[in-house]
């Protein structure tokens, strides 16, 4: 008799289940069944499709996949992981979904479209044998993936499996050194996503390195102002100047699909840019390009590679929308780079440097006074120059803060950076909290992109009495600008936040995180010093006030107003101010 063909091949097998599955049913059922639907829908599946593997079955908590590459099925297993371990970072302890996952890798039996065999068996073994979130892998895996993989391997020894005739060695897979010591890689949006890195200053002459960087500035800016984009904020793209960078690392540091890098060379009075386009997750070129032209058309050039770089992102985008990218800033050169010199200035933190930044914006005012940037910025000089205690004159001070403030918004109708800047210079110096919202609101209409009004937007929310809105703006902006050098300021401000919603282990944890990037923040040490003192925890607390009298000797809770917004709600200040007076700041 004619034995029956057999239809055998080689495959990877990937099996993977939740952990705890029942009790997570038993605590929630439809809550958990939810959740593991959506993370399949949004994570597991695509994954799995994009490393061309095959659903064979699920059941219920489970799935068996097969993969015609061992190393496509182990890379599809670690990214899941890392992940799950994103999408639950804010989900509490204990009510998280974990997946196990085992792989192993020989030949399978097909029948329909089914699999079976001993080595869907080991697969299986192996997922029981992996911890919540972890995977456990055969020997053969092991070999056939070393060293192609940012991954480690940790050898847990043979294994007699259930129902398996031999011992099969067995291993757990961990981060390698450098996968462990890399930024967290973050879900890419549902949009668009796009970072600008620094362009290279090819002139030849370090004192160009700001013109450079305000070509950057200036192509975020055009292409932030879409909605339909995701744009990361110039300063976290920043965090990568002058580095050798892989693009791949970038585009998972940052959450983004697309990353713009080119090249700057100014010479007399031509100027050279090129760019281009690369996509961050395969790493392939859509789009180079070269644009020359006279120093006077810098705009023009800034213009066209913007609306390049966004057809090459997104080809659909209507018309309308690639004009509304071509709107030239100012004409007259001199003052930009009086602008541009004086963002570097103001861009280093501290009182000299914010004076410098001051003198040189006023001076781009003169050359040119329709340069709304300018007065937007330099009114946001003075509302950090009150935040840090640095005012010299604070009657003057708040006079000419807001008589730069109502330029940037008169001149900058449509710019969301002057509104913004305008609206939280009327919030914090004037007073005027309905009308700096108002103003912030319009730059987040015009511009949904730009990290900066979310922020100003989370502080107005704050003193509003808001501080839960204020929450969710304020990890909106940090999310916009997940690299920001200067998220001390988000972090400060969402301690506040926390402060004035009564969780005091938040604010005091957020407190400590801006202070770890700025120990001289000292918003960021008075609400250290507060939410230390309320939660009861006075010796945190009186080291904080010992270090706010180091840097501000003269500041007690008599003169707090002048540091502190002229809008905070009385109960709010009262709150801060007993906070203050508890860690054993002066009367």
């Amino acid at each position: 008799m004619e034995r029956e063909r057999v239809n055998r091949k080689i495959a990877a097998i990937f099996a993977a289940d939740v952990a705890g599955y029942s009790r997570l049913m038993g605590m929630d059922e439809e809550g958990t069944l939810a959740r593991l639907k959506a993370h399949r829908r949004e994570l597991v599946d695509p994954k799995i499709v994009e490393y061309y593997g095959r659903i064979v079955k699920t059941t219920g908590d489970g799935m068996l996949v097969e993969f015609p590459s061992v190393v496509d099925a182990v890379r599809c297993a670690v990214e899941v992981q890392r992940g799950m371990v994103e999408r639950n970072a804010e989900v509490p302890q204990g009510t998280r979904i974990e997946f196990r996952v085992g792989i192993t890798v020989g030949d399978i039996i097909i029948e329909g479209g089914d699999i079976f065999g001993d080595r869907v068996n080991v697969a299986a073994r192996l997922e029981q044998l992996a911890e919540p979130g972890g995977i456990c892998v055969s020997g053969r895996v092991q070999e056939d993936t070393q060293g192609r993989l940012e991954i480690a391997f940790e050898d847990a020894g043979e294994r007699q499996l259930k129902n398996i005739a031999r011992p099969v060695r067995v291993y757990r897979v961990r981060p390698s050194a450098a996968a462990a010591t890399a930024r967290p890689a973050l879900t890419l949006p549902e949009k668009p996503s796009a970072a600008v890195l620094p362009f290279q200053n090819m002139s030849g002459d370090p004192e160009q390195e700001y013109f450079a960087d305000g070509m950057v500035e200036e192509i975020i800016t055009a292409l932030s102002r879409f909605k339909s984009l995701f744009v990361i904020a110039r300063n976290s793209s920043f965090t990568y100047k002058g580095k050798a960078v892989d693009i791949k690392q970038v585009g998972r540091e940052l959450g983004v699909r697309y990353v713009l890098e080119g090249s700057v060379r100014k010479a007399a009075n031509r100027v050279r840019i090129t760019g281009q386009l690369i996509d961050a997750t395969t790493g392939a070129h859509l789009w180079a390009d070269r644009f020359d032209g006279a120093l006077e058309d810098i705009f023009d050039l800034q213009d066209r590679v913007a609306t390049s770089v966004v057809g090459a992102i997104a080809p659909k985008l209507e018309q309308a929308e690639i004009e509304r990218s071509e709107r030239k800033p100012i004409g007259n050169l001199d003052a930009y780079d009086c602008y541009l010199r004086g963002m570097a200035s103001l861009y280093q933190w501290s009182k000299e440097s914010n004076d410098e930044a001051l003198r040189l914006l006023y001076r781009s005012i003169e050359l040119d006074p329709a340069f709304v940037s300018a007065y937007g910025a330099a009114a946001w000089c003075y509302v950090w120059r009150k935040t840090q205690g640095w005012v010299a004159n604070s009657a003057q001070d708040k006079i000419e803060a807001i008589r730069l403030a109502r330029r940037a918004v008169e001149l900058g109708k449509d710019d969301a950076a002057a509104l913004s800047a305008g609206g939280i210079t009327f919030a914090h110096i004037a007073g005027d909290l309905d009308g700096g919202a108002a103003f912030i609101e319009r730059a987040l209409v015009l511009n949904p992109n730009l990290a900066g009004a979310w922020l100003n937007s989370g502080w107005v929310r704050v003193w509003l009495g808001e501080p839960e809105v204020a929450i969710e703006h304020l990890a909106r902006a940090m999310r916009l600008s997940p690299l920001d050098p200067i998220l001390f300021r988000m972090q400060g401000a969402m301690a506040s936040a926390h402060l004035f919603a009564g969780h005091y282990d938040e604010a005091s944890a957020w407190a400590e995180k801006a202070l770890r990037e700025n120990p001289n923040l000292q918003q960021g040490l008075r609400v250290a010093a507060a939410s230390h003192a309320l939660a009861g925890r006075l010796e945190e607390a009186q080291k904080a006030v010992a270090r706010i009298r180091q840097l501000d000797p003269d500041f007690r809770i008599s003169n707090m107003q002048d540091r502190l917004p002229a809008v905070l709600r009385p109960q709010d200040f009262a709150r801060y101010a007993e906070g203050l007076r508890k860690a054993g700041l002066p009367g």
